[in-house]
This record gives C-alpha cells, structure tokens and sequence, in this order.
C-alpha cells in the first residue's frame, strides 16, 4: 500500500490512551485478554456482494481494549505494530491487524476460529492472504479480503469469489506541491487532462484525492502493489456527462496502457463518502454481467465496528454515500 506522497501531515485527532505503549501492552494484555465479548456469527458475502467493515481509531480510547487487542496477535505482528515511530501510527496499525482478525473469524467457516489461531501468507508482491489449516474434508472457502488505513479510519473489504483491493484516504490531505505538477508525476495525461478541466482549485483537489484512491484500489486488487503497477501505467476513467468530476451515476473504468485489450471488462469500482470525511474505494473482479455486457451493480453493505465490542450497520444511511460507481446499499 502506498500513501500519498509529499503531504502536510494531518494533526492527530486526539492523543493516543497510552503514554508508553509497550509497557502498557506488557502490563495490560494478560489482565484482560480473557475479557473479550465473543465474536457474533456473521454470514459470508452473497455472490457480487462487498462487507465493508471499519473502525475509527479516535472512538477506541481504552488502554485495556488495545491491550486485549494487541493479545490476539502472534509475536512476529506485535513488533511489527511497536515498529511504528508514535502511538498514531502503531493505534492505527493494531487495530488493522485486529479488524482483519476478528472480522474472518466472525464468518465462522471452518466451524468457531478464534481470530488467534488464524495465519496469514503474502503472494509474492506481499499481498497478505489466509493460510487456511488443511483438513480432512475441509475446502478453504473462495474468501478475499483487503485492508486499508489511515490515522483516522482502518476498513476492510471481504467478497467471496472476487478479488478486491480498497483504499481509504482523508478527504482533507493536502499536498505540498502544485496538483498538476504532482499529478503529471504520478498519473496519466488523460488523468492530468481530466483534473485541469476544473477551474476550482478545492474541487481539483478532491478530484485528485478520488482518483489516487480508485488507483490504489485497483493495484491491490491486482496484488502487486504501486511498484509492480505504477500509477501512469494505467487510466481511471470517468464516464460522465460532463466529464467533469464524480457523481453517484458515473461509470468508472480501468485501462491498461501497455495492455490496451485489458479495458475493465474485469474489473467494477465503487467510490463511496464514508462518514463525510473519507474517500473510500473498491475495486472488484467482475464475475458476471447483465444484459448488453453491464455488470451488475455491486451490493455493499457496510458496517462500523469496535471489534469484540459493538457494531453498527450504516449502509443505506448518511455515513455512507456513493459519488461513482454502480452500488445497491444493503
């Protein structure tokens, strides 16, 4: 995953609960890891459906809940998340590692898991995946997953079948630099095109911010990554009236430049407002259309959580708002 580049940092929304977090995880996780709500069942993803599942780490604010969180992880993730320079950043990071957790494991699809006992692999561009146990009569489910945050929003994304990649980002980052100059760096000239077309300079930057998300989005749902599939490798169209920014009915597609036969037959997007101030895109495999070659729409239904604590079904309602793309909110 790749962040925006050359940005004015965002100033951290609150401070984080714990002073010194490595002697607070030591002290704190034996105390209470045994205390955790036990996971509600939750049913796999319809054919062409999309669980979208997020935590605001600002609303997480118990040192003993981060203990208990950090108590899931095996060693090796544990220093990965202390590895972090400031309590933001390794907040930020448990709770990601802790939503993919607790979020397959609620699917209970080889009888109870526990979020403890799973294990993760990485596809050779680092893509992380489940290694399922192998058992007699069991048959790993076709379950994907992928997992996005900022400081100030973790999310995952879970299909079953269709490979998927999303990517969150603060609809407030600002860069340093000239929106064009940064964008002739990094994008396509269609894409520079398409973002000197708009003469407000605050809606160029929001165009911008939405069309760096959909790019990460479709990256990691090819599981490489920025350096695999550079950013001026491939175009995100808009299909608009206009053609000038993103709207609930725009089509968006994908283009190849070295593969131009490699037009988004493959692949459906959905850009979303999430809470009113996050970007959040997803970027399916089609599996199958509808009449005349259409896809269909994809059906979403998106949940905000405190894993083991409390979730909230928000889809349908103002905290999610879909500006591109074909989806039915469930």
């Amino acid at each position: 995953h790749r962040r925006l580049p050359a940005v004015i940092p965002t100033p951290p929304v609150s401070a984080s609960p714990f002073p010194n977090p490595k002697s607070q995880y030591c002290c704190l996780s034996r105390n209470f890891s045994a205390a955790l709500t036990p996971l509600l069942p939750v049913q796999l993803p319809s054919r062409m459906e999309t669980h979208l599942w997020y935590v605001v780490p600002d609303e997480v604010k118990s040192a003993p809940l981060l203990s208990k969180y950090m108590e899931l992880l095996p060693q090796s993730e544990r220093d990965h998340v202390l590895g972090f320079r400031g309590d933001q950043l390794q907040k930020s990071a448990l709770l990601a590692r802790t939503l993919v957790r607790t979020t397959i494991a609620r699917y209970q699809v080889d009888g109870h898991l526990d979020p403890r006992s799973l294990r993760f692999k990485r596809n050779i561009h680092g893509k992380p995946e489940v290694e399922w146990e192998t058992k007699d009569g069991f048959c790993p489910p076709p379950l994907q997953f992928n997992i996005s945050h900022t400081s100030s929003l973790v999310a995952c994304g879970v299909t079953m079948n269709s490979l998927i990649g999303i990517d969150v980002e603060e609809k407030r980052r600002r860069t340093k630099n000239n929106i064009l100059a940064f964008a002739k760096r990094y994008f396509t000239a269609h894409e520079v095109e398409h973002l000197n077309a708009i003469p407000d300079s605050e809606l160029q930057q929001q165009e911008f911010i939405k069309l760096w998300t959909l790019k990460e989005a479709y990256v990691k749902a090819l599981g490489k990554g920025f350096s695999s599939s550079p950013f001026n490798t491939f175009t995100i169209r808009v299909n608009t009236a206009a053609q000038e920014s993103f709207c609930a009915s725009s089509g968006i597609a994908v283009e190849t430049l070295d593969s131009p036969q490699n037009l988004t037959n493959n692949w459906q997007f959905a850009l979303l407002e999430l809470m009113g101030s996050h970007y959040v895109a997803i970027c399916l495999e089609r599996q199958e259309t509808g009449g005349a070659g259409k896809a269909f729409p994809i059906k979403l239904t998106a949940r905000k959580t405190i894993p083991s604590v409390e979730d909230e079904l928000v889809s349908g309602t103002n905290a999610v708002v879909t500006i591109g793309g074909s989806v039915t909110q469930f």
